[in-house]
């Protein structure tokens, strides 16, 4: 038996088991492999990877294990190196190679809507997934000076991206989120933050015209998405995302030539759909 898992903090409601397990069943791998979900804070992840036997084919890594799981890596590609952070190791022959499949999963998002290029963006938060963010924006064509504004509850605790903008060679700006207002002249707005967090500047999004790219994925839709879709605006929600980057570590994991999104897709939006008629986040 072919085992993979997530691990990450909190871990209860993760949706990648049942993205996986879907993709195993198109791929008729039924009985041949596994795919659980693991608590893990940062840690217990060297104490995890140390336990994981050859029946262990690989591991997506969630919040807060995105940096500590390239730390631990023996090598890693250029995404997870450029962003700082990965959200999948694949064993095989005795080494851990790590991968950003994020990246991946917001640019394919994106062209789900129609967005192939995009000149200047604001991005909402200063986290992990910010970084990841930059690096899809630096692959979609913002790469002028002052194309990409980090918005950072604390511009203090941007640090990250701002060195992983430097590592992308590109340049990032960076404002308090407070003064939202004063940067959404632009094509896109990338936010992702928590849950409710981009709430309170629903009728500023709305009001921008620019397009909305938001991470979360449940409840759906958020209030910021809401309204931008209510003014006509270009929505692109967090599940397409979730799904791209899953379609990814499964090509990665089983060598699959190609993940059965469709089939993922379809089980990813009935358990969300499941999730939200019991009242379930």
């Amino acid at each position: 038996m072919r085992r993979a898992a997530v691990l990450g903090s909190p871990i209860a409601h993760s949706l990648s088991p049942v993205l996986h397990t879907a993709a195993y069943t198109a791929l008729g791998l039924d009985g041949e492999w596994t795919y659980s979900r693991h608590e893990c804070a940062e840690p217990g992840l060297a104490a995890f990877l140390a336990e994981c036997d050859a029946s262990w084919a690989g591991l997506s890594l969630t919040m807060p294990l995105k940096r500590a799981a390239l730390e631990l890596a023996d090598e890693a590609d250029a995404a997870a190196q450029e962003v700082g952070g990965a959200n999948t190791l694949v064993f095989a022959g005795g080494r851990r190679r790590a991968y950003n499949t994020d990246v991946h999963g917001i640019t394919a998002a994106l062209a789900e809507r129609g967005v192939h290029r995009v000149a200047s963006a604001a991005v909402l938060g200063g986290g992990a997934t910010a970084a990841s963010a930059v690096a899809a924006l630096r692959d979609l064509g913002a790469t002028a000076e002052g194309a990409v504004t980090v918005l950072a509850r604390d511009p203090a605790r941007a640090g990250g991206v701002v060195a992983a903008a430097e590592r992308l060679k590109t340049r990032v700006s960076v404002a308090p989120l407070a003064d939202i207002g004063r940067h959404l002249g632009v094509d896109l707005v990338v936010s992702t933050l928590p849950s409710g967090a981009a709430d309170p500047y629903a009728a500023e999004l709305a009001g921008s015209g620019a397009a909305l790219f938001d991470v979360v994925y449940a409840p759906w839709p958020t209030a910021a998405a809401a309204a931008v879709e209510a003014a006509g605006g270009t929505v692109v929600g967090g599940f397409a995302m979730l799904l791209h980057q899953a379609a990814r570590q499964v090509e990665l994991m089983t060598g699959a030539e190609r993940a059965p999104v469709a089939a993922m897709r379809e089980a990813g939006l009935a358990e969300l759909a499941r999730r939200a008629a019991s009242g379930g986040a």
